[in-house]
């Protein structure tokens, strides 16, 4: 997809002919990105983060990127973290890797300003920055149209 640079729209679209079983993570990584990635090494890297930060043994603090626009030209800032917290929070089971990746029960994000937030988690979470790896950040267009699977059959659970 590109965007028209005068109207700063969408143009044009993305046809997926891949017949791998496994085309859906190619697809997703592509379309979405996440808080921290890993390098060659598996070590955690801040990615759309660009600096993570152990506040107490239960708040991790995340200053995000500037500049980032998604494909579709929408800046990037932590209204996008807080849509994809507030959207895939209540899924039983959000990825595929399995619930090992959720995060627990009684977490909490607040957008600390536009490129701050804060989660805050109900215990110390050892795991959380390797759980962060698998929370993604897409552009509000996803969720108003697609969201995966919302607007055809009402819920996202399992359709990734």
């Amino acid at each position: 997809m590109t965007v028209n640079p005068e109207e700063g729209s969408p143009v044009g679209s993305i046809n997926v002919v891949d017949s791998s079983p496994l085309n859906w993570l190619y697809t997703l990584f592509h379309a979405v990105e996440e808080a921290v990635g890993a390098d060659h090494q598996g070590r955690i890297i801040p990615s759309l983060a660009k600096k993570v930060h152990w506040v107490d043994e239960t708040t991790l603090e995340l200053e995000l990127r500037k500049g980032v626009r998604f494909h579709n030209n929408e800046p990037f800032n932590a209204d996008y973290v807080l849509r994809a917290f507030n959207e895939i929070k209540p899924w039983i089971a959000p990825h595929p890797p399995g619930t090992w990746v959720n995060l627990p029960d009684g977490t909490r994000l607040e957008k600390e300003d536009l490129y701050k937030v804060r989660y805050y988690f109900p215990k110390p979470e050892g795991l959380a920055l390797g759980k962060l790896r698998a929370h993604h950040f897409t552009n509000m267009l996803f969720w108003n149209q697609l969201g995966f699977g919302y607007k055809k059959l009402g819920t996202a659970e399992g359709h990734w």
